[in-house]
Parts: structure tokens; sequence; C-alpha cells
């Protein structure tokens, strides 16, 4: 199935919507043209033809739906029944492919929502996706290696895509899609460090953003467990390790683990 013949319709321009919308558009598997886009909010899709004018938007759901090859519902939760209800009798079901970005809306829930013989993905993306290094976790029912193989390339494009079972959905989106805000956090935290040490607030963003591409860069290039890596910074008596036990007496490994427990939904 050659993809950049394939039109993708994506509802909702929000910042999740938005962000796959500009992922794809500065990826080069998917034409400007076969884009299209729907949201309430013109002013969200004025802003994605700026990037590119040949894109197709409307502020109409039904617009997009009917040469669509892929539909994207990039919808809150809680507004993905209003959503099918208005589009679920203009889908193809024998061709169309159904990928929904709502977190807790499973397959048994989008099979009553939408058709048994639905072909449908979840998809669980972050925000990088617009910058082309993004995690997209997939899951799929009732679609053909070929249909799975076209989901995983598109999003690939966008950084990397894993495809999963349905069961292990929620927990990559804790570590992947919540995962995101927890390193922000974390680089947020390094910059006040720095920031209290002397260095000004820009350079000490640069140091750290700097020092962790080099750490996955380290990991990536060697295929080494993290624990390997410190081992090479942290001789003895030094002051790395001073550092890393002074962290681990405040929690921070159990720190992590809980909150990424704490985001898990659970099936």
């Amino acid at each position: 199935m050659e993809t950049k013949k394939n039109k993708v319709s994506i509802i909702g321009a929000g910042n999740m919507g938005g962000a796959i919308a500009r992922g794809l558009l500065r990826g080069n598997l998917i034409e400007p043209k076969n884009l299209r886009v729907s949201d309430i909010s013109k002013c969200n899709l004025d802003a994605l033809q700026v990037i590119n004018p040949d894109i197709v938007v409307s502020e109409y759901n039904v617009d997009i739906i009917p040469e669509a090859d892929v539909i994207i519902l990039a919808v809150k939760p809680w507004l993905v029944w209003s959503v099918v209800e208005e589009i679920k009798y203009k889908i193809d079901y024998q061709r169309q492919i159904i990928i929904s970005l709502a977190a807790g809306v499973d397959f048994k829930q989008l099979k009553e929502y939408f058709d048994e013989s639905a072909t449908l993905f979840r998809l669980i993306p972050n925000t990088a996706i617009e910058v082309l290094q993004g995690v997209s976790t997939i899951s799929s029912l009732n679609a053909t290696v070929e249909q799975e193989q076209l989901v995983v390339d598109i999003f690939g494009q966008t950084g990397k895509s894993f495809l999963v079972p349905e069961a292990q959905l929620n927990a990559f989106m804790s570590l992947s899609s919540c995962g995101i805000a927890y390193a922000f956090r974390y680089i947020r935290a390094a910059m006040e460090g720095g920031i209290e040490m002397g260095i000004y607030p820009q350079i000490s963003k640069e140091v750290i953003l700097q020092t962790l591409r080099g750490a996955i860069e380290l990991l990536e290039a060697n295929n080494s467990h993290p624990e390997a890596e410190i081992d090479k910074v942290t001789t003895p008596g030094g002051i790395t390790i001073k550092g890393l036990n002074e962290m681990e007496a405040h929690g921070f490994t159990n720190a992590v683990i809980k909150g990424l427990k704490a985001s898990h939904l659970k099936q």
C-alpha cells in the first residue's frame, strides 16, 4: 500500500490534532494536498494553512470524510460519541481506516459507536510528533497486516511507532504521552538548580538540553543500559555519586516510578 497516495483526514486541530497535522506536513509520506483537517476553531485551521496552503480545511467534520483513506479522531474522550454520531453514516467501513486518539475509549466502545466490521486503530502519541521526534503507540482491531503497516509507516515518519496489544496502551501512555511532561519537569528542575548555582537561565537550559541529547546518543550508540553509562561517570569518592545518592535519598527513582504508575489508567 503506497503511503504517499493515501488521503488522511484529521478531526480536531487542537494541541494533539494540530501537532499530528504539522508533523505530517513536515514529513514526506503524505502529500499536503492529501491532508484534510476539520475543527470548530477557524483560528486553528488558519494556523495550519499558514504552514502549507495546500491542505484542505473545514469547520465541518462531515466535509472531510468522503475521500479519506485514514480518518483520525483527535478529540477529547468525552467528545468522541458526539463526533461519531455526526460522521458514522458517512463512513465506508469496507475501505476507510479509523484511528482514535481518545485515551480510555477502548475497542469495545469504539465498535459499539461505529460498526462491528470497522477497521479500528487506537493510537497514543506525544506532542513531539510535530517536530518528527514523537512516540506513537498503536493497537489495531479488524485490520490486515498491510493496514497495520500503513499506520505504522505514517506515524513512523513523525518519530518512532510501536505496534502493541491494546492491554499495554495505557502503560505506554504513562511512559511516553504523559512522560514527555515528566521530562520537561526534570529540565525545569535542573534549570532551577543551575540558576541557584549562578548560571543564567537560558545558558542553563542549553547545557541541560545538550546533556540530555548526549545521554540519548550514548545509550543508542552503545546499546547499553543506563546504569552502565552511569558507572563510567561515578568514580569512587567522586562528586557524581554524592549527587546521585542525595537524589535517591530524597526519593528520585521512587518518585519517577510512582508518578508513572499514578498516571496509568487501569483497564
